[in-house]
């Protein structure tokens, strides 16, 4: 017998055993692949029938509410949308958690504040922010991502736009508007607000320019992220604490092993650690503190899991790749070297292509951009997280840094022009007016 016959009558029976029962591992290996397809599909069906609607918040004015006034707007917009669904709807009927879009556009030099909603609740969060904001003008509007091209980019339009990730993770705070020279400030136009240098930048946009800034928030709990725990232990460490030890009685066959190999009597003598006079809380550094109770100060507020976008698009003859340095320097503002920051992510959620070092591959660098930016842009319009349909690119803010980033400033703190402001006031009919 050659070699070749005694290849042939080992592979023979490998091969019918292949035929004949190739189906029986199949399921195991694409049990999850079924699983996440399945997810998608009932997720698709329930989000195809609940509408979304975008509405336009005209702000007065004059806002002499504090930064901390949006705060109170958003933890009551956390409670309109909680509602985590059980295995059966979560499964079967493919219900999900909503999520708020708050969207701050300039659109040829004019900034625009929306929401975009689920349009079931746009009573709740019409009070929501009338509670806070009387004198404010609600209306629903047209999507303006629809009034440009649906193909961007192409031989007309171009854009530029990133992704956003926290540095650290997420229950180290940003800098927020707490932390600026103060919002305390019995007058409006001695107040510092974050949100000025933004509407600055948009203000320097013209006509066929446009910047989109984008923040999409679902309220979640510790059991859907467990963001809370997370936190606790980072306290933990920092502080110096040692983790509690669970009181879990060992099994009587485990204590008897004991004695007979090492001799050691359960509930014996327990030998003396030293312990330090001055407990590890006097020990921190002055930094430590700051950051402990930074994380302790977050993870007290309600959270929202979030992504952040934003993106410059206009027409060839107006786009000037430069200006998409005003947006970024925005998210600079709430930097701490101690806490945390907002980036961009980087590869691959930027549109930018570095060039390799496998030089064939440096071929389809124009192609491989052309797709990155239909993929920002598709995500922006469509405001899903950077991955979906899979899980990534999502981080969790709370109340308080989300009113950072998205707030209502007045006009004598952010002296932006062109911001589309209410100039008078709307009132009641006088009691006595006949009818």
């Amino acid at each position: 017998m050659n070699l070749f016959q005694f290849l042939i009558s080992i592979l023979s029976p490998i091969e019918e055993i292949i035929k004949n029962w190739w189906w029986v591992p199949a399921p195991f290996i694409l049990w999850r692949i079924f699983l996440f397809q399945w997810k998608w599909w009932r997720t698709d069906i329930f989000n195809s029938q609940n509408k979304r609607i975008v509405i336009e918040v005209r702000i007065p004015k004059e806002v002499l509410k504090p930064i901390r006034a949006m705060e109170t707007v958003l933890s009551t917009l956390w409670q309109i949308l909680y509602d985590p669904p059980d295995s059966w709807e979560s499964w079967i009927e493919g219900k999900f958690n909503f999520s708020y879009s708050f969207e701050i556009a300039s659109i040829n030099g004019e900034p625009h504040f929306f929401i975009r909603i689920p349009e079931s609740s746009i009573d709740s969060v019409e009070a929501a922010i009338y509670s806070q904001y009387p004198d404010a003008e609600i209306s629903v509007v047209d999507d303006y991502t629809k009034h440009v091209p649906k193909d961007i980019p192409n031989k007309d339009w171009d854009l530029w736009g990133a992704d956003y990730k926290l540095l650290k993770p997420s229950p180290y705070p940003i800098k927020t508007h707490v932390n600026f020279e103060t919002e305390h400030e019995p007058l409006e136009e001695k107040r510092i607000d974050p949100l000025a240098a933004l509407l600055e930048a948009m203000a320097k946009t013209g006509p066929g320019e446009q910047i989109w800034v984008q923040i999409v928030a679902q309220p979640i709990t510790d059991l859907q992220v467990p963001w809370v725990t997370e936190g606790e232990k980072i306290r933990d460490e920092i502080a110096r604490r040692e983790p509690a030890t669970p009181a879990h009685p060992r099994p009587m066959i485990l204590e008897a092993a004991d004695v007979l190999i090492t001799g050691n009597v359960p509930g014996g003598p327990v030998e003396n650690k030293e312990r330090d006079i001055i407990p590890p809380e006097m020990k921190l550094t002055p930094g430590e503190r700051d950051v402990l109770g930074g994380v302790e100060e977050k993870i007290s507020k309600l959270g929202f899991k979030t992504s952040v976008r934003f993106i410059y698009l206009g027409n060839k003859e107006s786009f000037f790749k430069p200006k998409l340095r005003l947006a970024l320097s925005f998210f600079g503002a709430f930097t701490t070297q101690n806490m945390n920051a907002i980036v961009p992510e980087g590869q691959p959620k930027i549109t930018k292509i570095r060039k390799s070092w496998f030089l064939p591959l440096n071929l389809l660098r124009e192609r491989r951009l052309y797709l990155r930016k239909r993929a920002i842009f598709r995500s922006y319009k469509q405001r899903v997280r950077g991955y979906f349909p899979a899980e990534g690119g999502t981080f969790v803010l709370n109340t308080e840094e989300i009113a950072t980033l998205f707030h209502f400033p007045g006009k004598s703190s952010a002296l932006a022009p062109y911001i589309k402001r209410i100039e008078a006031k709307k009132g009641e009919a006088p009691a006595g007016l006949p009818m």
